[in-house]
């Protein structure tokens, strides 16, 4: 069935102060510290914060946006016991397209949605 609460709103993109301006600073959020910071001092203008609000309901916590929960397979024998209506398929990354192709028929068979299906024509 799914989990029946879809996420609202978006969340804000929280990078890190100033990232967009200098090349040397990556995007992945580093807490502000200074004692005038504008950001941790939530002046307007300046990025979000991150705050414990934003955080998401727990049944929808590590769901796909879809709303299903995501189970990485290697091989055909772990669709069997997969329920279609909570899970979704992706298919791991070390697997061969031979592979991939029997993986992707046989979740169409069960009614699995396939979340990353090769691009290839299955018959």
């Amino acid at each position: 069935m799914g989990c029946t609460y879809m996420k609202g709103d978006k969340k804000p993109e929280f990078r890190r102060q100033e990232s967009w301006r200098y090349k040397r600073l990556s995007e992945s959020w580093r807490r502000p510290k200074g004692i005038d910071n504008r950001v941790r001092n939530q002046l307007k203008g300046w990025p979000p914060l991150v705050k414990v609000g934003y955080r998401s309901p727990r049944d929808a916590r590590g769901l796909h946006p879809s709303g299903l929960a995501e189970t990485i397979v290697h091989n055909v024998k772990e669709l069997e016991g997969l329920d279609p209506a909570r899970q979704a398929v992706r298919i791991a990354s070390e697997v061969g397209l031979r592979k991939k192709v029997e993986i992707l028929k046989r979740a169409r068979e069960l009614g699995l949605r396939v979340l990353n299906a090769p691009r290839v024509s299955v018959k």
